[in-house]
């Protein structure tokens, strides 16, 4: 398929995150994004209470309704074809991405069981976002076990095997409904699920596949390792899993009639093969090249990098050889809560007169927080925070940790504790990326996208802590830009990722420099922070774990009182 600017077409990203899914029309010949529109689920995150009966959910879950992302694609892209101002016919190709480790357990034709008859009632029916964390022991047991067998796979995801990946929350859903895992004929990574709604075709990601399900040369851990993890989940892998593995930037198949209905586009079109949001963002930020660290800032913090160098990096959430970009190694490490950190202390922890104040100047909290914290100089507010309170995906792996704050003082005030929060996710970026460096995967250019990218304090607070510039991805929509370059991609428009990424990605290189009196500075707290990770996360106190265990005690008793 020849492209030339004299004879537009678009293409279609759709990015699904944690919340909503959001539609991108981008134009193919330069990238330009001409039109979006969101949706937001209608269900939401259930992490409290099942929606369709109210009953309460334990601590750690985190579930979704699949239908609503059905709906994404009813509403949200016809809107952004119609924002766009296009020709529905010109669009010539469509692809999606999706939050991982996010799995929809189905019936052989994709049906999710949550939607069959009597299973509305049953947690275990419905999708496991990736914040769901509630496999943290069945996590614990598949590493002791790989370790102790000396799993040659295990390395290749930094020695740990997170409790938000497909064989952690597909080991709870046996070990905790038998009933459901035996109906379920495949856990799918909703990245795929969606790709199935689209063309009919259950076609596997590479990139899911590799850093989410253990797909390493080829190769899933056998039957024995998981034998002896459950003899019912010996099978596990070439029973729920094991599926055709699509190339990213492939087709997986073409957009059937149902989803043109859906969606307003013509059938037949490209659809391409699914990808992880974070992943795809990379040749949206035109950061193609080893070297290039692409730190997707939003509830989460997702690091995704490329090298033509396989290299074994603690903590790391996983090396794929072409997890990324075809031909270089993709790398993966992660901040479980970042967003999330900054959106819970707001929601919960500033007084009225503030928000008052905020709301009276036109502002937000966030806005006006920020503005107060960046008046004082580094260390002013005496505190130091580990950034834990949705646990740490990097690299520690340990999703029984938690947050902490030491310092406060009856002077502390709330911009206080906020830029300490804000540090402390600096921090923790810092521990990543010397961590790679000490592996022997240096990171030559540090590539900020995602939500948090507005806030050029914080940007500037990463800069000055990790001693390097930063770069900054020049779109608001950086996942589903992406998506809309894997689908030009698909549709015959490139040859390959790296040259559409060159022709339609958008960066802003070296937008924040750091000032080396206050990364000096910030050395002193990075000092303490790192004293703080180590002691807690290393084993000096497990006070973390503890308390989480407590607090399950607690609730599961007075679950059983009720």
């Amino acid at each position: 398929m020849s492209q030339s600017s004299d004879t537009p077409t678009y293409v279609v990203g759709v990015d699904y995150g944690t919340l909503s899914g959001r539609a991108v029309v981008v134009r193919v010949h330069d990238g330009a994004e001409l039109g979006s529109a969101v949706h937001e689920y209608r269900h939401g995150v259930m992490d409290t209470e099942l929606a369709a009966t109210g009953a309460p959910l334990p601590p750690e879950w985190a579930l979704q309704v699949p239908a609503d992302y059905v709906e994404v694609l009813r509403q949200a892209v016809p809107a952004a074809v119609r924002a766009a101002g296009v020709d529905p016919a010109s669009v010539v190709g469509i692809g999606t991405d999706f939050t991982a480790c996010t799995m929809v357990p189905v019936v052989a034709d994709g049906t999710p069981l949550n939607e069959l008859p009597g299973l509305e009632d049953r947690p275990h029916a419905y999708v496991k976002l990736w914040k769901h964390h509630a496999a943290q022991a069945q996590a614990d047991r598949i590493n002791d076990l790989a370790a102790r067998r000396g799993e040659r796979w295990l390395p290749r995801y930094g020695g740990l095997i997170s409790s938000e990946w497909e064989f952690a929350k597909g080991l709870q859903l046996l070990e905790e409904d038998p009933e459901i895992y035996h109906r379920m004929d495949h856990w799918v990574e909703a990245a795929d699920w969606i790709v199935w709604q689209l063309t009919g075709s259950y076609v596997r990601n590479a990139c899911s596949a590799g850093y989410k399900g253990i797909l390493q040369d080829g190769e899933y851990p056998d039957r024995d390792f998981l034998a002896a993890l459950n003899p019912g989940f010996a099978g596990f892998a070439e029973e729920k899993l094991d599926r055709e593995v699509g190339a990213l930037g492939d087709m997986a198949g073409t957009l059937s009639a149902e989803a043109a209905a859906w969606t307003g586009l013509p059938a037949g079109i490209a659809v391409a093969v699914g990808n992880i949001d974070a992943h795809v963002c990379a040749p949206a930020a035109r950061a193609t090249d080893p070297g290039q660290m692409v730190a997707i800032m939003g509830t989460s913090t997702c690091h995704v990098m490329s090298s033509d160098t396989l290299r074994e990096v603690p903590g790391m959430c996983g090396v794929v050889d072409g997890g990324i970009i075809d031909g270089l190694y993709g790398y993966e490490a992660g901040q479980s809560g970042v967003g999330d950190i900054f959106g819970w202390f707001t929601a919960h922890f500033v007084p009225g007169p503030l928000r008052e104040e905020a709301a009276a100047r036109g502002l937000s909290v966030h806005e006006l927080l920020t503005e107060q914290a960046s008046r004082e100089p580094v260390g002013a507010h005496g505190l130091v925070a580990l950034d834990w309170q949705s646990g740490n995906r990097s690299v520690l792996v340990d999703h029984e940790l938690s947050g902490l704050l030491v310092g406060l003082t009856l002077a502390t005030r709330p911009h206080e504790v906020y830029r300490a929060l804000l540090e402390a996710t600096a921090f923790g970026a810092r521990t990543i990326v010397e961590t790679f460096a000490t592996a022997g995967i240096p990171v030559t250019e540090f590539v900020a996208a995602g939500g948090l990218i507005k806030n050029a304090f914080l940007m500037q607070v990463y800069a000055d802590v990790l001693g390097m510039p930063i770069s900054v991805i020049g779109s608001d929509q950086g996942p589903a830009l992406g998506s809309a370059i894997h689908a030009a991609v698909a549709a015959g428009a490139y040859p390959d990722v790296r040259a559409a990424a060159e022709a339609m990605g958008r960066l802003e290189r070296s937008a924040y420099t750091p000032d080396p009196a206050r990364t000096e500075a910030y050395s002193a707290l990075y000092a303490e922070y790192t004293a703080l990770h180590d002691h807690f996360g290393r084993g000096g106190n497990d006070v973390m774990r503890r308390l989480k265990a407590l607090r399950r005690h607690a609730r599961s008793a007075q679950e059983v009182s009720a």
